[in-house]
């Protein structure tokens, strides 16, 4: 996703467009930073237990396909109003979130201008998420340079720690980078190669999330399809490959795309939204097309993002962080509003 200002990748979307249990659960959220009342229903993690990968879907301890609902953050070095345990209870126990995606940024003021700042919070929400019966996505959030073997040995540190430190929770999954573009699927798979056996060392059956080239699209915003992939997977039982679309760009296209190849692959979309990626604009009858289809075949998603900027992608009216108040539908951007609805299911 981009960050506030802007991202290169305008010309090859603008051109698609046209063309086209963890070990401890609490006995109440009230030990949790932020926390209310406790909620009647079970957790996430407590329904699904430990998660893994059979066939083509995401499954259930029992072997259950499974399909989770949530939200990313957006770049952890902004927004961090929205990221407190008032934000995380309305998300967990009022829209019913069963997953909370963490997006540490790689650049952009993330890790590499405080690698200890930025682990530490990624550590932090992990744990809070953790707290309110979610599971936790771990996303290393690369943009630039597309190359991710440009930020490998931070990715390396970042996961090292990050595995280490819940490495006795079962609600953890990781994603090894966020957007790859310009190189090639065999440049992504031995990236992969070099990033998975350092979380596999110390939690060896997680589930882990791999990106695909185009910025997630399986190639379709590089003009290609998924069907390198399909012929060379990972050999890694325990794999989920990445999808990311736009509801204003792409459209039909990205829609198609999804819908065969989750037929072949297990899939994870990681990063949507209702807007376009770069913030503006909304299509609601295109977003529910791609709902619709998640939702039929059990695809589990976290929408983009949980931010309060001026932007149509954000879920909080602007400024509303700020005001330390998250219960209801009043303080939502109407985006939010929908969103919350299709994560309520």
């Amino acid at each position: 996703m981009p960050s506030p200002t802007s991202r290169s990748r305008r010309a090859a979307w603008t051109a698609l467009a046209l063309s086209a249990t963890l070990g401890f659960l609490p006995a109440s959220p009230a030990h949790a930073e932020g926390s209310g009342t406790v909620p009647k229903a079970r957790t996430p993690i407590q329904e699904y237990g430990k998660l893994h990968v059979c066939g083509t879907q995401l499954c259930s301890e029992s072997g259950k396909a499974v399909q989770l609902r949530g939200m990313s953050t957006h770049g952890t070095q902004w927004y961090p109003d929205c990221l407190t345990g008032a934000a995380l209870d309305a998300v967990a126990y009022d829209w019913k979130a069963s997953v909370l995606r963490v997006s540490t940024y790689a650049r952009e003021g993330g890790y590499r201008a405080d690698p200890k700042k930025y682990t530490e919070l990624a550590s932090k929400l992990v744990d809070m998420a953790t707290a309110r019966g979610m599971y936790v996505i771990v996303d290393w959030h690369t943009i630039h340079p597309g190359d991710p073997h440009q930020d490998l040995a931070n990715a390396r540190a970042f996961f090292k720690q990050i595995a280490e430190k819940h490495k006795n929770k079962t609600n953890v999954i990781y994603e090894i980078a966020n957007e790859p573009h310009h190189v090639s699927w065999p440049v992504i798979k031995d990236y992969a190669k070099q990033i998975i056996p350092v979380i596999r060392s110390r939690v060896p059956s997680s589930v882990i999330l791999v990106p695909t080239r185009g910025w997630a699209t399986f190639g379709l915003a590089e003009a290609t399809n998924e069907k390198i992939v399909v012929a060379d997977p990972l050999p890694d039982k325990n794999v989920m490959y990445t999808f990311h679309f736009y509801a204003t760009a792409g459209r039909e296209q990205f829609l198609k795309l999804l819908d065969r190849a989750s037929d072949k692959l297990p899939i994870f979309v990681t990063e949507w939204a209702v807007a376009s990626w770069n913030g503006w604009g909304t299509d609601y009858a295109m977003a529910q097309k791609f709902t619709d289809v998640m939702a039929k075949k059990k695809i589990g998603w976290t929408n983009w993002s949980l931010s309060d900027n001026h932007k149509d992608l954000s879920v909080f009216k602007k400024g509303i962080c700020s005001t330390g108040k998250f219960a209801g539908t009043g303080v939502l951007s109407p985006n939010g509003v929908w969103v919350r609805n299709q994560i309520r299911g």
